[in-house]
């Protein structure tokens, strides 16, 4: 028994590293190939690089203006990120604790509103707040907080839900109001599913092409994603400074993501049991 257990827990790591390599290979494919030329680039982009060199890198935050893209796509991302999470949470709270009927008509079309696809709007959208000038930031941050609301609404109802609501009676019977109740005692049990829609946000917002290359016509309000086709043009492609800019633009995000991985999956767990 203890051998076939062995053999098991082999052959699960082989294919669990097996799978691993297959999900990394492509981002390390991109680290690789941001230390070459593009001559190298073209002649094999899965050799090691001959030598590293950061010429690349210094090219790349130059031509992108990463310093600008990069304040704008953080000013959109945490304005964003704050406003569904503020929203969704206390939308949630109302629904999952108020038995209005009113409540679980709009939680339902709440809900469904997340099958809508993106592309089968966007043409409207552009049209009508093109027609007031209103194709800036502002508005792209205003679009994110209602294409996320929902999904955010949805996971925090059901983590509300499994919230002892004699938790909120004890406050109620001290003095507390409606909002005292929920910022101070609800909102912080909250954490792992914020934690979860955090992340899962600013992955969206901070790695969104389509809407932002819609709405985001002032070239100085432009985002990371929208920068690093700087170096695709009509007839030809700086591979070497698109993979380095590449790799500065995701780097953010993976930093985050690695401080927060361990709240991320407690969050996705709970959140989808409870």
């Amino acid at each position: 028994m203890k051998n076939k257990h062995g053999i098991g827990r082999i052959i699960k790591f082989v294919c669990l590293s097996a799978f691993f390599l297959l999900y990394v290979a492509p981002f390390l494919l991109i680290v690789v190939n941001s230390f070459k030329s593009k001559d190298e680039i073209v002649a094999n982009p899965l050799k090691l690089p001959t030598h590293l060199s950061f010429s690349n890198y210094t090219q790349a935050y130059s031509i992108m203006n990463f310093s600008s893209a990069f304040v704008n796509t953080l000013i959109i991302t945490v304005l964003s990120v704050v406003v569904v999470i503020v929203l969704a949470a206390m939308t949630a709270y109302l629904y999952a604790r108020k038995d209005w009927k009113i409540n679980k008509f709009f939680f339902f079309f709440m809900v469904a509103a997340m099958i809508i696809p993106f592309q089968a709007i966007m043409i409207p959208l552009v049209k009508i707040y093109g027609s007031m000038h209103m194709l800036n930031r502002w508005t792209l941050i205003f679009m994110y907080a209602g294409f996320g609301a929902p999904m955010a609404v949805f996971m925090y109802h059901g983590f509300i839900k499994s919230i002892p609501i004699e938790l909120e009676e004890a406050a109620t019977i001290d003095g507390a109001s409606t909002l005292q109740t929920f910022w101070l005692i609800i909102f912080p049990l909250l954490r792992p599913i914020t934690a979860t829609m955090v992340i899962m946000d600013v992955l969206w917002f901070w790695n969104d092409y389509l809407l932002p290359s819609l709405i985001l016509v002032p070239i100085d309000q432009r985002t990371i994603t929208l920068s690093t086709f700087y170096f695709y043009g009509s007839y030809t492609v700086q591979y070497d400074l698109a993979m380095a800019g590449l790799v500065i633009s995701i780097l953010p995000v993976l930093i985050m993501y690695i401080f927060l991985q361990k709240q991320i999956i407690k969050g996705v767990m709970q959140g989808a049991v409870k």
